[in-house]
């Protein structure tokens, strides 16, 4: 049973009771019956029919037919109503930003995405980040006021209870500055605050490729590299929030200048701005690649890509080296953490193969036989919408299990067509 679920000070064995039905119930996947939720919690149907009652009331729950009868009359599930409220969630990588607004059942309803530059600060990316937001909630017609909570990923180490991050490698200005309080102020509701990878860890969890696993770690590889890393269906962040920062293991201590000061981390071989200037050198050397016909500082680790799986040997090169490299530092990460499935998201990893095929032929030859054995390497389920999942995903913990105990979650929201997040 996941225990994501958020619990208010003055809880009671009742109120914990609901709140793990109400996960029980959103995490089903195809709803929930009231026997299933009796039997998954070893209570009594009396006891279950006074905690679904009182989820009905508060009507964070509705009753539904089973879309997945198999014939006859389809029985009564318990599920959540998309409509009782909306979510906000903010992806913010180091090179993008992606906003979305989505009903309580997860399903994204709006979202649009655009070029973000991390280092501008936090004054000037949370100010994007606002004008982005309310202007996608006022193409609709709607106030912020309407979003019951708003979850938001940085690529940085998160301190969750203070709601800042530490030291960030690729956030300079951003060391422990109040990014949730800030927000917090500025849209009146409830903000979660997430490092990224953890968000695609979470994201793939309930809706992606690690759906059901108890232990699983995202990879992203993206600009950096880092890992979100979920322990018996919890997140785990470690004492100060940086668990994961799987970038930054010494590959070679002589390797190149990596942005944490070290020099040789795996984020300076694999990373997509290690990528970005292996492909620069490459368009640079004479050597016959489609990538000297581009400008020459406009190559991305996206145009290294492009080129790869147009047939270019030499971009190839540089996509299965980086594969290899990333392959060992996973090798390193099942044989401490011995997940069930390993997940590798990201924009650089939209390559694919090229990038995966390396990857499992490195974990395959350095990690140990009993934890290779029991591993499933994958891409990721939902693409580059892992993140922004994954803080949709917090912000409904929050909206939800507040809207349960009726605090502060009233939304009068006008509901459009939500979109597929599959």
């Amino acid at each position: 049973m996941s225990t994501f679920f958020w619990l208010p000070a003055d809880y009671n064995v009742k109120s914990f009771n609901k709140h793990a039905a109400l996960d029980l119930i959103r995490f089903s996947g195809a709803g929930m019956s009231r026997t299933e939720l009796a039997e998954q919690m070893g209570l009594t149907r009396a006891a279950v029919s006074l905690i679904v009652n009182d989820l009905l009331e508060s009507g964070v729950v509705m009753e539904a037919e089973s879309r997945s009868a198999p014939s006859g009359r389809p029985p009564i599930v318990l599920e959540i109503n998309p409509e009782r409220g909306l979510v906000g969630a903010i992806d913010m990588g180091a090179t993008h930003m992606s906003i979305a607004v989505a009903d309580f059942a997860a399903r994204i309803h709006q979202e649009t995405e655009i070029s973000l530059d991390i280092k501008d600060g936090p004054e000037v990316c949370l100010a994007q980040a606002d004008k982005l937001l309310k202007q996608l909630l006022a193409d609709k017609g709607l106030p912020v006021s309407d979003l019951a909570a708003i979850g938001v990923g940085v690529p940085g180490p998160v301190i969750t209870e203070a709601g800042t991050v530490v030291a960030p490698p690729i956030m300079p200005g951003w060391d422990r500055y109040p990014i949730r309080a800030s927000l917090e102020k500025s849209w009146g509701c409830p903000v979660t605050l997430n490092n990224d990878a953890e968000l695609g860890a979470l994201g793939e969890w309930a809706y992606g490729a690690g759906r059901g696993e108890k232990n699983i770690a995202y990879i992203k590889v993206g600009s950096g590299i880092g890992a979100g890393l979920i322990l018996n269906k919890q997140i785990y962040g470690g004492t100060t929030g940086a668990a994961g920062e799987i970038g930054h293991l010494t590959i070679d201590e002589n390797g190149p200048l990596c942005n944490c000061g070290n020099h040789g981390c795996l984020e300076a071989f694999a990373g997509g701005h290690a990528i970005a200037l292996q492909g620069r050198a490459l368009a640079k050397s004479g050597k016959r690649t489609l990538l000297a016909s581009l400008p020459v500082e406009s190559i991305t680790a996206r145009e290294v890509a492009e080129a790869a799986r147009r047939g270019d040997l030499y971009a190839q090169e540089i996509i299965h080296r980086a594969g290899t490299y990333i392959g060992i530092a996973i090798a390193g990460l099942i044989n401490l953490f011995n997940p069930s499935v390993v997940i590798i998201g990201g924009g650089v990893a939209e390559v694919g193969d090229m990038l995966t095929t390396p990857i499992r032929q490195a974990v395959r030859e350095r990690a140990m036989r009993a934890s290779e054995q029991g591993v499933r390497i994958t891409t990721a389920m939902l693409g580059r919408r892992s993140v922004l999942i994954g803080a949709i995903v917090q912000a409904v913990n929050v909206a939800i299990h507040a809207a349960a105990e009726n605090r502060n979650s009233t939304s009068k929201a006008v509901f459009m067509e939500p979109v597929e997040v599959n």
